[in-house]
């Protein structure tokens, strides 16, 4: 497997962003003994369950920066990877190198090297697709999940309009522009720099195989090499009895509509104080990352 890592200069002085870098080497899953290091923030009391925040596509933890501050103040221990491909984690250079369930076992091998356990998931885009799989393949890890803005589909329903078009569009463009794509996200209007912190981990294109790859992974057929296991993962769900909260934005067009899919599919989401973020859009962290931080922090401790 061929691996790239971004330059460390790339991260420097980022907006917001001034958390001390972490690693972590698991396994490529090629079975040859190599290994990908992978980046995680890990911000406060090492001795608190840990708020697990996993980002999607295009983005890396930088899109939790708001969020952070916010749950380390109210007590808890904020851990934020990079998902392989993406921020300061290796990134592989062929597109056939990323699969779902690739990244679903590169995922579980950073809860493993990690030891995380009694954890509050906190999932958005990919990060519900892969950190929902996880939650229901080990729930003994996995304590109570929020899902902002996410679904696990199945290929059962054809995806919907918006996501066809963001499908096409993120094949189709001669060069990514990721910084764009988040902005594009958003109902805010993101200054130049964090543009540009968006865009810092891939200095070229040979960097993005892994957000070009992305959109090709989620199921759109009921065939697709994912669907079984995403099926399965749905009858946990459908029983899974500990905590579930919804937190979409009201300005998704992607995920409208399915935070009551969970809120009517999984148990655990009965009572929970489900919130609807205002004036957020596909990336709510970004638009509105210390309210959500707050509606986080209060469902905690409230559980």
């Amino acid at each position: 497997m061929n691996v790239l890592r971004t330059p460390d200069a790339r991260f420097q002085n980022l907006p917001g962003y001034a958390f001390t870098p972490h690693y972590v080497e698991i396994p490529t899953g090629d079975g040859d003994g190599d290994t990908l290091r992978v980046h995680y923030v890990d911000e406060g009391p090492r001795d608190a369950a840990p708020v697990v925040l996993l980002h999607g596509e295009p983005s890396w933890s930088y899109l939790y920066r708001k969020m952070i501050p916010g749950l380390v103040q109210a007590g808890h221990r904020c851990v934020a990877p990079d998902l392989v491909g993406f921020g300061r984690s290796d990134k592989p250079a062929a597109r056939a190198d990323y699969t779902y369930q690739r990244h679903v076992d590169w995922l579980w091998a950073l809860f493993e090297a990690l030891e995380l356990q009694d954890v509050t998931l906190f999932v958005q885009d990919w990060g519900g697709l892969l950190g929902l799989r996880v939650a229901t393949e080990h729930p003994e890890r996995v304590a109570r999940i929020c899902a902002a803005n996410t679904f696990l589909p199945t290929g059962d329903q054809p995806p919907n309009e918006a996501f066809l078009g963001w499908r096409r569009f993120s094949q189709e463009v001669p060069e990514l522009p990721v910084g764009r794509i988040l902005q594009m996200g958003t109902a805010t209007e993101l200054p130049p720099e964090v543009v540009a912190a968006y865009d810092a981990p891939f200095p070229d294109e040979s960097f993005k195989a892994g957000a070009r790859q992305f959109p090709t992974l989620v199921p759109a057929v009921p065939d697709d090499p994912a669907a079984e296991a995403n099926r399965r993962a749905w009858k946990v769900l459908e029983s899974w009895q500990k905590p579930f909260l919804t937190a979409f934005s009201d300005g998704d067009a992607i995920m409208r509509g399915f935070d009551t899919i969970f809120q009517a599919r999984v148990p655990g989401a009965l009572g929970q104080p489900h919130a609807t973020i205002e004036g957020g859009g596909h990336f709510l962290q970004e638009d509105r990352g210390e309210a959500l931080a707050r509606v986080v922090a209060g469902w905690l401790g409230g559980s």
